[in-house]
């Protein structure tokens, strides 16, 4: 938002310098987060709905925000990337970021799980200590996979070369 937000305001050099921090966080983290989220949540939910969100959320819950979290995050992430122009980042900065994102979150789940002794996601209820350890494994399996088709669809849409700058000052003009 603060890149548009300059760019509106005709500050194009602080834009300019704000377009790779966008870039590396929609690319690194808001377009793959965004898709597994969606897609794991609601094929675990399909499957059999406690063991990602237990009926007894909807009492708590409302039906609306479980979509805000879980649904409509998938098309504005692509809403996003068809109508951004953005250079995704480069794989080793994109995938570290994401892989560090990754790591940190399962290390916060098993921390509550140290010290609870409850899992914030019942899946893991039913899941050996090894199925967690590959259930992890897949899941940023899946991450580097949505990483790569982000970046695909981004280099197909803006190509390599788009020169960002110069269209939003033809946007503002």
């Amino acid at each position: 938002m603060l890149s548009d937000v300059f760019a509106l305001m005709k500050k194009y050099r602080i834009a300019k310098s704000v377009f790779p921090i966008r870039d590396l966080l929609f690319g690194g983290l808001a377009f793959p987060l965004s898709m597994f989220v969606f897609t794991s949540f609601w094929i675990l939910y399909s499957y059999d709905r406690e063991l990602v969100y237990p009926k007894s959320l909807d009492l708590v819950i409302p039906v609306w925000m479980n979509h805000a979290m879980h649904t409509f995050i998938f098309p504005l992430a692509v809403l996003d990337l068809f109508s951004t122009p953005r250079r995704y980042p480069s794989k080793g900065k994109g995938l570290s970021l994401l892989g560090i994102a990754g790591f940190s979150y399962l290390c916060w789940i098993l921390w509550i799980y140290s010290v609870t002794g409850k899992w914030v996601y019942p899946i893991f209820e039913v899941l050996s200590p090894l199925a967690i350890a590959g259930f992890s494994f897949g899941s940023f399996v899946i991450l580097l996979f949505i990483y790569n088709t982000g970046e695909f669809f981004c280099r197909m849409i803006w190509g390599d070369s788009i020169v960002i700058l110069d269209i939003y000052k033809k946007k503002s003009q």
